[in-house]
């Protein structure tokens, strides 16, 4: 095992772990009831099927994205490396025989081959240590045919909008103060992980497509994350309108191919990039 990336993975589990009591009251993270539910849920139906399916959910967190799953039925083994997320995540679902949490690396998931449906993660990618690694992993854990969900952004740099939004929050904060549960509440700690990973310099759809591709993935596309972003702003006050606007997010569902010939077709015709 590559010694740096285990300090850096002991880093990044501290970080979220540190994060778990108070995840949920940072905006963009808690899923709530109604319309923003409802675009993650589409999201979801659009890419593996309106049927139940059996779904690895990655980095499951306190288990908001674990929730809409099962409220469409789905049967869900949702692993993360942190216990404290977990804890959560456990305490939330409590009863529902539907969702098994397990202790787990995303890049190495120990599940067996061939078992599920779809492996679905959110803002998990731009977190790997070994990105090539853990999409082979993804790739073996699914059966043939199954699909590989990811929600995802470039973090690192907001766009040129982003840019605008990011002073008129800070516009806004010098009268109602800073928000203390967004990202930014650990913001030094956060900085310094982001320095180490291989996608320091920012995880685009450009940037990842090809490396889903090399691991053995078809059918690559990449569905509008603006749903997803416009449902947050019905509810959400001035600043979070605004904080959605701060970054390029991107949706990519890919699919394993039925058979090891359907592997020689690669990537989709041309990269369109994201319809965000």
């Amino acid at each position: 095992m590559d010694l740096r990336n285990h300090d850096l993975k002991e880093d990044i589990r501290e970080y979220w772990s540190k994060r778990s009591a108070t995840f949920d009251l940072a905006f963009g993270h808690r899923i709530p009831q109604g319309p923003e539910l409802d675009a993650w849920a589409a999201a979801v139906r659009d890419a593996i099927g309106p049927e139940p399916r059996r779904v690895l959910e990655l980095a499951c967190g306190t288990g908001e994205v674990t929730n809409v799953l099962l409220s469409l039925g789905h049967e869900v083994t949702a692993l993360d490396f942190s216990e404290d997320m977990l804890g959560v995540a456990r305490i939330k679902h409590a009863g529902n025989a539907k969702v098994r949490f397990v202790l787990a690396d995303a890049e190495r998931t120990m599940e067996p081959d061939e078992a599920y449906d779809a492996v679905i993660c959110r803002h998990l990618v731009w977190t790997l240590t070994e990105p090539e690694q853990a999409l082979t992993d993804w790739l073996r854990v699914l059966k043939p045919g199954g699909r590989l969900l990811v929600f995802d952004g470039d973090w690192t740099k907001p766009t040129r909008l982003g840019r605008l939004a990011g002073l008129a929050v800070g516009l806004i904060e010098r009268f109602v103060g800073h928000d203390p549960y967004y990202d930014g509440a650990m913001s030094e700690k956060h900085a310094n992980i982001m320095t180490r990973l291989p996608f320091s310099g920012g995880l685009t759809a450009e940037r990842l497509e090809p490396m889903v591709q090399e691991a053995g993935f078809i059918e690559i596309t990449f569905p509008s994350h603006r749903p997803i972003a416009a449902a947050q702003r019905k509810n959400a006050d001035l600043r979070n309108r605004l904080r959605t606007r701060f970054y390029r997010r991107f949706v990519l569902v890919a699919s394993r191919p039925v058979d090891v010939a359907s592997r020689q077709v690669g990537r989709s015709d041309s990269f369109k990039g994201p319809q965000s």
